[in-house]
């Protein structure tokens, strides 16, 4: 009967787990969609990068990768069928999570990751993530978020 009981906490837990980290999970789909499908597509390197993200966030652990994945299709099919109001919804759930410092470097971090999924340059992203960081208020000078004038690459200066 105890075995029972420890299942039932168990699950429990998981449940409220997950119930106080959908926030976060709705703002990282969030900040993942409003990058990669800046220059009007998502590659199949951003969407591997995405699932990377869902994998190695442990507060995002708890949750079916292919729940992330869903949240994070509606979002770019707001975004492209919309695109004003696609982009206000994402922002507004990603602004929920940005209200932590810690949640804003990390929201910074992925903008990184996405954009640079790509092997080649997009300054569609890039441009994308300025105009992100600076409604969020995120010096991208301090966060490390460079451009190299000659090849137009993001240089991370916390990387090297």
């Amino acid at each position: 009967m105890s075995g029972i009981f420890k299942s039932l906490k168990r699950n429990y837990q998981s449940l409220m787990e997950r119930q106080s980290n959908r926030p976060f999970l709705e703002g990282v789909m969030a900040a993942c969609a409003m990058v990669a499908s800046a220059d009007g597509t998502v590659s199949f390197a951003e969407r591997v990068r995405i699932d990377q993200i869902l994998q190695s966030l442990r507060r995002l652990q708890v949750f079916d990768p292919h729940e992330g994945i869903n949240i994070f299709n509606d979002f770019t099919d707001q975004i492209s069928e919309h695109p004003e109001t696609g982009h206000e919804t994402a922002f507004k759930a990603m602004e929920n999570i940005a209200q932590d410092a810690d949640n804003r470097a990390l929201i910074f971090k992925i903008f990184i990751a996405i954009c640079q999924a790509e092997s080649n340059d997009n300054m569609a992203d890039q441009i994308e993530i300025v105009s992100l960081c600076s409604r969020l208020n995120l010096n991208t000078t301090h966060l490390g978020l460079y451009v190299d004038p000659t090849t137009n690459e993001i240089i991370n200066p916390n990387s090297t």
